[in-house]
């Protein structure tokens, strides 16, 4: 093969230089697929780092080719209902149920230009988020997708954010 001398310059350039072309910025180009959580926590108003979901959360995002999601997140070690009938919980039972995990589902879409998640909300665990848009600020960088739930979204003053990797079948 003849390569133009200006390519075989540049190349030769680089293998003595040890030097490589700069790698491009990961490109979240979808999020069709399965993902597992890695990380879930919250900043509080005064900088303290918190969590809803423990340490070592459970979650998974499913999203298919047409944008529809689903999403779980829930804390390991909730309580079990001493009645064994969630319809008879005690009110300390209730609240660890509802605080330690989160579901929601609807459609997602990618804003790529603002680094943005738009979850258009159907239904939720949470009531106030159905039927509501959901935005969120994501970074995309070594396979991991973390996205933050700004504070007016619970109303509390607390900015809420996910880690999520996805799995490879």
């Amino acid at each position: 093969m003849n390569y133009p001398a200006s390519f075989v310059s540049i190349a030769a350039a680089l293998l003595l230089t040890g030097a490589s072309p700069a790698p491009s910025p990961e490109n979240l180009a979808s999020l069709q697929g399965t993902w597992e959580m890695v990380s879930a926590y919250e900043i509080k108003a005064d900088g303290t780092r918190t969590t809803n979901y423990g340490e070592h959360p459970l979650g998974l995002l499913t999203v298919d080719a047409a944008h529809r999601y689903n999403m779980q997140i829930f804390k390991v070690g909730r309580s079990a209902f001493a009645s064994g009938d969630k319809a008879r919980g005690t009110p300390d039972e209730y609240r660890q149920a509802v605080v330690g995990s989160s579901t929601h589902f609807g459609v997602v879409t990618i804003d790529r230009a603002k680094h943005e998640l738009v979850f258009d909300v159907k239904a939720a665990s949470f009531p106030n988020w159905e039927g509501k848009r959901q935005v969120r600020d994501y970074t995309f960088k070594d396979g991991l997708l973390s996205y933050a739930v700004p504070a007016s979204a619970s109303s509390s003053g607390i900015v809420a954010y996910s880690i999520w990797r996805r799995i490879t079948p």
